[in-house]
């Protein structure tokens, strides 16, 4: 097949289902061109040797990627972040539509705001368009506080509507977001759950490095480590209390934060202002750091507000933490509950309940190496067998596959009929 990756994010962007998905579907014999934007997630700052263009071609890995200008901006105001999405969704249509090559199908990464790029390419060149979801619009919207405006997200939702209803078939991460399509009048035969995976290249477990403890001052220290996007949405002034409970119960556990986001700050402001003596700050990491990183940890933690918006949602560091086998302490409810218990690979405590955090947290700290080490094996072992890249790739090659071969017996039929006096 010749697919088109349609995604505003891709390499040297931390995206997981960028350059490492169009390596896999090119290895397996397709042709795989791409059309993204401008490299500046997740700080909203241009890449070093990239400069906005009008547009730009590169070959990366043999793969064709044609980038397209937009706003670089990803901080909390609104109207910045809509520009964001906004710009990439226009100059994708306007200009990236006569960049690309003819394809039999086009695969397009979350955002809604790529439905008039994917429209008119799916009339220009009658192929299928196939969705991957990862955030129900408006929904994810409206609980992020980014648009408040009831009439926008009016606006934003008939839009969804209309994009989910126009795609030949939706991909999408969790049963319950399968769930939440079809209740929006999507037919069920159109919607199908795929994994995500993680950057299997950079993720692997490791041992404890000695050397790299002592460098961040963890030497002799119980680790709870949180890796990831530091932002609103993960609500971590949670981890802050819960470290505030456990600092006099167990002076050697230590509360890790790897990453940056827009919340980093502020959590900075709140533990200097608490004096916690327990939290630990590390930064953003290079992706080739973070399995080394992440071998530090006793238990990693995983958290998202209280929210209905996401029950529904798996954030993609629990396939990071189950893929070095680590276990896991997740605040959270829903089909990221559901992974962790069928797992085996740790504990759930209810969201934004800093009493039960720390009571999970002195559970693992009094639990032997052994046990512990048990549950990360559990992990590992689930995320092989349902979560992985080469799981995952063979599911949405056979979605590709499935709509290409209808769209061509369509074409077959017309041409036919055609014929017919």
């Amino acid at each position: 097949m010749r697919i088109l990756l349609l995604s505003q994010w891709f390499q040297p962007e931390p995206a997981f289902k960028g350059l490492p998905l169009a390596k896999a579907l090119q290895n397996r014999g397709h042709d795989v061109e791409v059309l993204t934007g401008f490299p500046n997630y997740p700080e909203g700052r241009i890449y070093p040797g990239y400069r906005i263009g009008l547009w730009q071609r590169e070959i990366m890995d043999n793969i064709r990627v044609n980038r397209v200008a937009l706003y670089p901006s990803h901080d909390k105001s609104g109207l910045r972040r809509s520009m964001n999405y906004l710009s990439f969704g226009l100059s994708s249509a306007i200009v990236g539509n006569f960049l690309i090559n003819r394809p039999d199908v086009v695969y397009v990464f979350n955002l809604v705001t790529l439905g008039l790029a994917t429209n008119l390419v799916k009339v220009r060149f009658r192929c299928p368009v196939i969705y991957d979801i990862q955030d129900l619009w408006p929904d994810s919207v409206a609980d992020s506080k980014m648009l408040k405006s009831r009439f926008f997200l009016g606006l934003l939702d008939r839009w969804s509507s209309c994009t989910y209803n126009s795609a030949t078939h939706l991909i999408v991460l969790s049963p319950g977001m399968k769930d939440e399509i079809i209740k929006r009048g999507v037919d069920e035969s159109r919607v199908s759950v795929v994994y995500n995976w993680c950057d299997e290249e950079h993720m692997k477990p490791m041992p404890r490095n000695e050397s790299l403890a002592a460098k961040y001052g963890l030497n002799g220290h119980f680790v709870v480590m949180f890796a990831g996007t530091i932002g609103v949405m993960q609500g971590l002034e949670v981890l802050l209390e819960a470290a505030e409970r456990v600092e006099e119960e167990a002076a050697d556990i230590r509360f890790v934060f790897v990453g940056g986001g827009i919340e980093l700050e502020p959590l900075k402001r709140i533990a200097a202002s608490r004096k916690l003596s327990n939290i630990v700050f590390i930064g953003r990491q290079a992706v080739e750091s973070m399995a080394a990183i992440l071998g530090l940890a006793d238990v990693t933690v995983v958290h998202l507000k209280d929210s209905p918006v996401f029950e529904i949602a798996i954030p993609s560091k629990i396939q990071a933490y189950l893929a070095v086998g680590k276990p896991i302490i997740a605040g959270i409810r829903g089909d990221a509950e559901t992974i962790i218990m069928e797992s085996g690979a740790g504990r759930v405590v209810p969201p934004e309940q800093p009493r039960a955090l720390a009571g999970a947290v002195l559970e693992f700290y009094q639990m032997p190496a052994e046990e512990r080490e048990i549950m990360g094996k559990r992990g590992l072992e689930y995320y092989r067998s349902k979560m992985s890249l080469k799981v995952g790739v063979n599911s949405i090659e056979k979605i590709l596959f499935r709509c290409v071969d209808k769209r061509k017996e369509i074409d077959r039929r017309q041409a036919e009929s055609e014929q017919i006096p």
